[in-house]
């Protein structure tokens, strides 16, 4: 009696549970899900977002498409996602672009990164590099810098993305060099325009760029970080190569529309944090020149608030006006 006693009191409980908690376990996707990238082909949001389509399909069982929207710095993207329905099956794959720079970079912008969004989860880093087109006759960043000095204003920089404008304002600002900027809509035009000799340099992310520098077109003369990228140990940082302190990097995130249900939200950081945690996956992700690595929605969302902070000094110490 005493043990039917107890199994009766446990069912009876269940219904006690919350019906958020009861239901975060039962959320399927009805149909494919769309992860919209602000960037176009070839960039390395666009790369990361395609290996993290093939991944999430396998694990929810439903197509997943990359819709790519170039364009105005990531913000056509981005209010594709705010317009959405939120109900799992619009995803915005994005990086500090979106969800860091463009509130100092631009004077308007239409969505809130942090009201306009729900954080599912956090999905790693793109490292970035400085390079150089093979034909330049820069071969370290000393040479790149002692030319941009002795001729202010005719060593360029191409941007495609915001990661390459705050880097590049800030390398001229450190070395005390007058460097000209060329936006570019996205990075793969800009590398093209560097590869070819009408642009000098350009800080491009490993995800993107390392084809063209393994193939011979792209010449690295550092990584932005810190430190060394344990993707190219060979390389040695801005600091190691002459600019004490300069330290820039991207990452990547995955977000829903606002007022995405928690039960979505969880079946989908889950299905994120389970695929990524695999050996095999990190490997997949390290070969495109990407540090994969997760962490619950609260982590992204904690991170989003202090990079929105981080990119605006970062942003305001380089000299930057609002555009």
């Amino acid at each position: 009696m005493i043990r039917r006693r107890s199994l009766l009191g446990a069912a009876a409980a269940l219904p006690l549970l919350p019906a958020a908690a009861r239901a975060q376990a039962e959320w399927k996707p009805s149909h494919a899900i769309t992860l919209v990238v602000p960037f176009a082909g070839g960039s390395g949001t666009d790369a990361v977002a395609r290996i993290l389509a093939d991944l999430l399909g396998a694990r929810l069982g439903v197509p997943v498409v990359v819709d790519n929207r170039a364009g105005a710095n990531g913000t056509l993207g981005a209010m594709q996602v705010v317009r959405a329905a939120p109900d799992g099956h619009t995803l915005f794959v994005t990086t500090n672009t979106t969800h860091s720079a463009n509130p100092s970079l631009m004077k308007r912008i239409e969505y809130d990164p942090v009201a306009d969004f729900t954080p599912v989860a956090r999905v790693g880093n793109l490292p970035f590099m400085l390079v150089v087109g093979e034909a330049s006759r820069a071969q370290s960043l000393r040479d790149l810098l002692e030319m941009a000095r002795r001729a202010p204003g005719q060593v360029s920089y191409a941007s495609g993305n915001s990661t390459g404008i705050v880097a590049g304002a800030t390398m001229a600002r450190m070395a005390g060099a007058e460097m000209l900027h060329v936006p570019y809509r996205s990075t793969p035009p800009a590398m093209t325009d560097v590869m070819g000799g009408r642009v000098s340099c350009m800080f491009v992310d490993i995800a993107a760029g390392l084809s063209n520098v393994q193939g011979g077109k792209l010449r690295v003369l550092a990584m932005s970080t810190r430190d060394r990228s344990a993707l190219m140990p060979d390389t040695p940082s801005m600091a190691e190569a002459g600019l004490a302190g300069f330290d820039i990097t991207s990452w990547n995130g995955v977000f829903g529309p606002a007022r995405l249900p928690p039960e979505a939200v969880s079946t989908l950081n889950s299905a994120i944090r389970e695929a990524i945690s695999r050996p095999e996956v990190k490997q997949r992700f390290a070969s495109i020149g990407f540090e994969a690595f997760s962490g619950p929605p609260a982590e992204l969302d904690g991170f989003v608030r202090t990079e929105l902070v981080k990119w605006r000094e970062l942003i305001e110490a380089a000299g930057i006006e609002k555009e």
